[in-house]
């Protein structure tokens, strides 16, 4: 069918490309190693090239672009950082890619209202950066260094999400173009408001299918009074995730809590020079005041020692916090390191928290069989846990084999009322997933949404969704 699409759309999208090369001169890009850049994200996708490239600066650069292609009936790919895992930027039948990385402005800082507004390719690290003076911070941290834009669309979480939430709890309006370039915006500043539906939340995780983000306001918090930060290895996963349930519903309002398992700890002690115990592990991060900080740690401390948990140490040291947190984010190119040459499958599902056990343990016993090496790390504080197949690219029956196992992993996280994907997102890669989830009724609802803002399905097409023989 792709390939039907692009021949179709062949001539219109060399005249579309024209037009805006005549528009807007050299960021538009039809260079291959461009492109090439473009169709691919940092998961084991292949690449998937846009025909062309466009370097926006402007809401009203993007408005000018989207109504070009939607003349022309060209797909539109947003693209901020590239560092998505389900091939969420793939051009599956060509089209233009629509980069925002040069829209990197932070527009306002209200520290008053605790809120600012961006641009969508302003990463969370630059925009930290720029809040630093303020005494505030963003605190959504998925590890790599998206844009603003990525994370919104994706509805991305990470490390903190147990304690601030996600991108879908931190997201107060965004402006975006839609399939035929008008520009909406769908909400106040408004802390909350029951004026109308929540387009908002619509858009906070669409993954470009519905329009392109070119502005986002965001939520922002107090930097605490003190963090601090502790490590504790234990005999078992299962001792491990019961701590994590007992801290959960004791109420202590920890701000980070990720697992390692043995697999993933050894890679990371190689890889950031760590001397950890090589053994199921917990990061911890707490948020607060001073004898706040301490008194949830010594909770902590205690449900780890009920749990069989060894060496329990904390520590408020910013270098040691650094270094510590550095190791997680960081976990993804040790697994690597473990097999050099390797490609990384990473995927990720998640569970009611006290369904966590069981979805850990007996995806563990999956991996006891598995002929390449596998990493699980988890966010578990929220139930979500990921894996890191580390596979020789020249073995195909190597990808074969971690289809197997997430697709066990992804049914059993169903079958325990979860989802199968706590924030990697859909791209392509788990359309067929999303469907098994939401049943046909559910996915029925979202085909006329997206039909209804996107009637050509123009906007990052193949994503999601299937929109069926028409489409």
């Amino acid at each position: 069918m792709a390939v039907e699409v692009m021949r179709r759309r062949e001539v219109p999208t060399e005249r579309m490309i024209a037009r805006l090369k005549e528009r807007f001169g050299d960021r538009v890009s039809t260079a291959a190693a461009v492109r090439d850049q473009h169709g691919k994200d940092e998961s084991y996708h292949p690449i998937e090239a846009p025909d062309a490239v466009f370097f926006a600066r402007s809401t009203e650069e993007v408005a000018e672009a989207v109504k070009l292609c939607a003349e022309y009936k060209v797909p539109v790919i947003p693209f901020g950082t590239g560092t998505s895992l389900e091939g969420h930027v793939a051009a599956r039948e060509g089209g233009l890619s629509i980069d925002v990385s040069q829209m990197d402005q932070v527009l306002r800082v209200s520290p008053e209202d605790l809120d600012c507004t961006v641009q969508p390719g302003v990463t969370r690290k630059q925009l930290n950066e720029y809040l630093r003076d303020t005494g505030l911070f963003f605190p959504i941290d998925p590890g790599a260094n998206a844009s603003i834009g990525g994370m919104t669309a994706t509805r991305a979480s990470g490390t903190n999400a147990v304690r601030y939430g996600t991108m879908r709890d931190n997201v107060l309006s965004v402006t975006a173009v839609l399939a035929d370039g008008r520009v909406i915006k769908t909400a106040s500043r408004a802390r909350k408001s029951s004026a109308g539906y929540d387009l908002t939340r619509l858009f906070v995780g669409s993954e470009g299918t519905l329009g392109v983000i070119t502005e986002v306001t965001l939520k922002l918090y107090g930097i605490p009074e003190a963090i601090s930060s502790a490590v504790c290895a234990f005999p078992t996963i299962a001792a491990a995730v019961d701590t994590v349930i007992s801290t959960i519903q004791a109420g202590v309002p920890v701000a980070r809590i990720e697992l390692l398992d043995e697999v993933q700890i050894n890679a990371c002690n190689h890889y950031s020079k760590l001397d950890l115990k090589v053994a199921p592990t917990l990061f911890f991060e707490f948020h607060g005041t001073t004898a706040g900080v301490k008194e949830q740690a010594e909770m902590v401390a205690s449900f780890a020692e009920d749990n069989g948990g060894e060496g329990f140490k904390w520590t408020s040291s910013a270098e040691e916090r650094s270094k510590l947190w550095q190791a997680r984010h960081d976990a993804y190119y040790a697994g690597l390191s473990l097999r050099p040459g390797s490609k990384g499958w990473a995927t990720d599902v998640c569970v009611p928290i006290s369904n966590l056990a069981e979805a850990i343990n007996e995806t563990k016993k999956d991996l006891e069989t598995a002929s390449m090496p596998v990493c699980l790390v988890g966010h578990v504080g929220d139930g979500n846990f990921h894996l890191c197949f580390i596979l020789d690219p020249n073995k195909p029956e190597e990808f074969e084999e971690a289809a197997a196992i997430n697709e066990r992993m992804v049914k059993r996280a169903l079958a325990l009322d979860g989802t199968c994907t706590g924030e990697h997102g859909v791209g392509y890669g788990k359309i067929g997933f999303v469907e098994e989830e939401h049943g046909p009724a559910t996915i029925g609802v979202m085909r006329e949404i997206k039909r209804a803002l996107d009637p050509h399905n123009l906007m990052n097409p193949g994503k999601v969704i299937r929109l069926g023989a028409n489409h």
